[in-house]
Order: C-alpha cells, then structure tokens, then sequence
C-alpha cells in the first residue's frame, strides 16, 4: 500500500525473522558468535537472555544458518510447553528416529547409538529450545539428563536455550542448581538505546530499498525511541503504522505529530503522556489539563521535515546490516543520525 510512496521495494519493519533484516549492533555480534560458537563446539549448555521483542529469535535462525553443516543435525523445538512423553515423540521425529516412537527407552538407546556415530564421523548434534522460560521443572531434568550424555573428551548433544529474563530466575531456583552448572555460555540482549535505534531504523529501511532520510525525520525517531523503550519488536510496530499513517495523509518524511498520534492509537506513552486507556478523558480535556501552556521562549526556526540524515558530507559510508564491521561511536552524539 505505501511502498511506492515512500520509494521502497518491500515492507521493512515485518515481524518474521528474516535474516536479511539481520541488524547487529555491538551486543547482538557477541550474542551470535556466543550462539554460533555454542552450536559448533561440544561444550554442553549455552544460554541466551532477553526481553521479550529483543531479536532473540531473530538472531537463532541466523545461527543455525550460518552453522549449517552435513554432518551436523540440529532440532528447534519453539514450543516446549509439553508433557515428557510429547518431548520425547517430537525429538524421536526431529532426529529422523521414528521407530523409536512411544518409548522414553527406545529412544534413548537408538539416540545414544546416533551420537556415537555422528561423533566419531566428526559431525555435531545439536538441541534448540525457544521459549525456554516456559519449560515444566520435569522437562529441565529430562534436558539436564540429555546433557550426561557424553565421551571422556566431548559432550555428545550440544543444548542451545534461549529465553526471556524470566528463565534467568527460574536458574536460580535450588532445585535447578545441577542444571545452572552445566551451562558453559551465557549472554544476553539488552535494549538498543537512542543511537542504535536510528541506526536500527535506518538499516531496516534501507535493506528495503528506502532513501532511511526521507522517511522520518529526527524528531519522530526519538519518539519512537521514547515509546519503544529500543525493543526491536516495538518499535517495528510503530514505524509500520506510522508508516501506514503518513501514507493515508500523504505526508513525507514521517514527523513527530504522526508517531505520537500512532503511540496513543497503540496505548504506548510518548511526549510524557501515559498509555491511552478507555475511561481516559477526551483528548482536547486532557491536553487542556495535563500540559497548560507555558510562556513561549525565543526559538531557532526549524523547517518540520528537516531530515535526521541532514548531512552534507559523504565521509559516512553506508554499511549493510550484515556487514560484518562495527562503526565506532562518536563523542559527539548528536551525529548519531549520520550513522549511514
């Protein structure tokens, strides 16, 4: 719908994985090499942590990409809300063992068989687990069992779980203390702030094929940090209706006025007004109560689509979003926005 308008070849801020939008500020380079190291290396147990939104998912499809082998098999379970007996009949068809189907015992004997002789070929076995946080406290034992599994020299299944903040908690329980100290890698993913978000944006934007400079404007990117609080996921959301916005009112660059009208549309708090709710008082009584005027002081003119890439310089060289470089951070920040 607005992809001509805004010159661009596909929608940018989709909610899939989609490794091509892979964008990699500092944290999220180390959390897929912790990722692509625990995937490729008979360590045992690595670990991911984040808030809900933060790319997590994102980020494992593209280690599981970038780690695709012959002789390795890999197995993603992305809803592990389940009894052990579903556990096993779902792992006895991941690992191409069907025969084994119904049986805890037959599975486990024909899997140990399968990882010897993966090992000794020099291939790799490998368990995901999405979602981790909502694994039952039997299913932490049935994986901390997997995890025994091993020769003298190297562990026989490689365990990857990623998960939001909530499992970190769940580790410190006593009863799951065998299984914390299995775990050999950990990491995880905090927020972007306000300089990798407009870096974020840009990089979506311009993987779409987008001038990132003619599509919003400096001001509507801090809002948009404002009510994302940097959560990738959010802010998605809220350039993909802005997005939608600005097209219905024929109106580019993307301004403040239209990310704050889409933020109250979304219930999220921007320019300190709180999240709209259904007995809230009509817009025009809460304005009038909440921000009175204040006595106008003296300033600079600023045009309203004064662009936030406004550079007039080209020492700032575009760099993809799977580049594989890290573009230092200046002491001035409010060059954050010639970032590409």
């Amino acid at each position: 719908m607005y992809l001509a308008f805004f010159g661009l070849r596909e929608r940018p801020f989709q909610l899939t994985p989609n490794p091509r939008f892979l964008f990699l500020n500092p944290a999220h380079r180390e959390a897929l090499a912790t990722l692509r190291y625990g995937l490729s290396s008979s360590l045992g147990i690595t670990l991911l942590i984040g808030d809900a939104g933060t790319g997590k998912t994102t980020l494992l499809h593209a280690a599981l990409n970038a780690e695709q082998r012959p002789d390795h098999r890999y197995a993603v379970l992305n809803n592990p809300t389940l009894a052990p007996a579903d556990f096993y009949e779902i792992l006895s068809e991941a690992f191409g063992l069907p025969h084994t189907s119904g049986s805890k015992g037959r599975f486990l004997l024909a899997f140990e068989r399968d990882l010897i002789e993966r090992h000794n070929a020099g291939g790799l076995t490998a368990l995901v687990i999405d979602e981790a946080q909502t694994l039952s406290h039997e299913l932490f034992e049935e994986i901390r069992m997997l995890a025994n599994l091993e020769t003298p020299t190297a562990k026989l299944v490689n365990l990857v779980l990623v998960g939001q903040r909530e499992l970190a908690v769940r580790l410190n329980d006593p009863s799951l203390r065998q299984f914390k100290q299995r775990i050999v890698l950990r990491c995880s993913l905090p927020p972007l702030d306000h300089y990798w978000t407009a870096a974020y944006i840009a990089a979506r934007l311009q993987v779409a094929g987008a001038d990132a400079g003619h599509v919003f404007t400096r001001d509507a990117v801090a809002a948009i940090f404002e009510a994302s609080r940097g959560i990738p996921r959010i802010i998605g959301v809220i350039c993909e209706n802005a997005l939608l916005a600005g097209y219905a009112a024929q109106r580019k660059p993307i301004d403040r006025s239209i990310v704050t009208d889409v933020c109250r549309d979304l219930d999220l708090a921007v320019d300190g007004r709180p999240p709209r709710e259904d007995s809230a008082v009509p817009e025009e009584e809460f304005v009038a109560e909440e921000r009175p005027a204040a006595p106008e002081a003296p300033q600079p003119r600023r045009r309203a689509s004064r662009l936030w890439f406004a550079s007039r310089s080209k020492e700032a060289r575009p760099e993809r979003a799977d580049e594989d470089t890290e573009t230092p951070r200046g002491e001035d920040r409010s060059r954050m926005f010639r970032y590409f």
